[in-house]
C-alpha cells in the first residue's frame, strides 16, 4: 500500500485562521465531540451515501486509480440546525472493514473513530484551503458560499484497509463558537 502523498494542496501545518476555527481545525480528537461540547444542539445530516468515485487528490491515500469506484458518505455537521462542517468519508467499495462503520445513518463517525475501534491506526492530520476548483468545495458551496474553505484530511487504517475523511469548515462555524 502506498503512503499518502504530500502534494501542494494538503500540508502538515494549518492555514492562518481565527482562533475559534483554528482550534476546531486542529482538534486532535473527535470533531463531533468538540462540537457537542459547544453547548449547542449537534446533529449529523446525511446528504449522500453509496457508490461514488475517488477524487484526484484521494487516489494515493486509498491506493486507487483516479475516478475509480469508491464508497462515500457525505454529511453536514450542524449546530442548532446550522451547517458548520461538510464532510466526506471514502473507502474502497465492498470493503468488509469500513462498510459496516460507514453505514450508520445519522450517527457521528467521529464517535466510532475515536473510541470504538482500538485496532484503528490514524495518520497525521493534513490541512488545506479549498477553493471552488475543488469538487468538495463546490459541494460545500451548495450549503454556504465562501472564497475558500479551511479543511482537514486524515487517513485511517483498519486491518490495513484505508478510509479517508475530509472535513471542510463552513463560514457559520466561526459565528456559532
Amino acid at each position: 500500500m502506498r503512503a499518502m502523498v504530500n502534494n501542494a494542496l494538503w500540508r502538515p501545518a494549518p492555514p492562518v485562521l481565527p482562533d475559534s476555527v483554528l482550534d476546531c481545525l486542529t482538534e486532535p480528537g473527535s470533531l463531533s465531540l468538540r462540537l457537542q461540547a459547544s453547548g449547542r444542539r449537534f446533529a449529523v445530516r446525511v446528504l449522500q451515501q453509496g457508490v461514488n468515485q475517488t477524487l484526484q487528490d484521494e487516489t494515493d491515500a486509498l491506493d486507487a486509480a483516479p475516478h475509480s469506484p469508491a464508497y462515500a458518505r457525505h454529511v453536514l455537521l450542524t449546530l442548532d440546525d446550522t451547517p458548520v462542517v461538510y464532510a466526506r468519508s471514502v473507502a474502497r467499495p465492498g470493503c468488509p472493514h469500513w462498510l459496516p462503520v460507514l453505514e450508520r445513518g445519522s450517527r457521528s463517525l467521529g464517535l466510532t473513530l475515536f473510541g470504538e475501534l482500538p485496532e484503528l491506526r490514524r495518520d497525521p492530520l493534513r490541512y488545506g484551503l479549498l477553493d471552488a476548483s475543488h469538487p468538495l468545495a463546490a459541494a460545500a458551496a451548495q450549503t454556504q458560499t465562501a472564497a475558500c474553505y479551511p479543511a482537514r484530511r486524515c487517513r485511517f487504517l483498519l486491518h490495513g484497509s484505508p478510509l479517508l475523511l475530509t472535513e471542510l469548515f463552513l463560514p457559520a462555524l466561526k459565528d456559532l463558537l
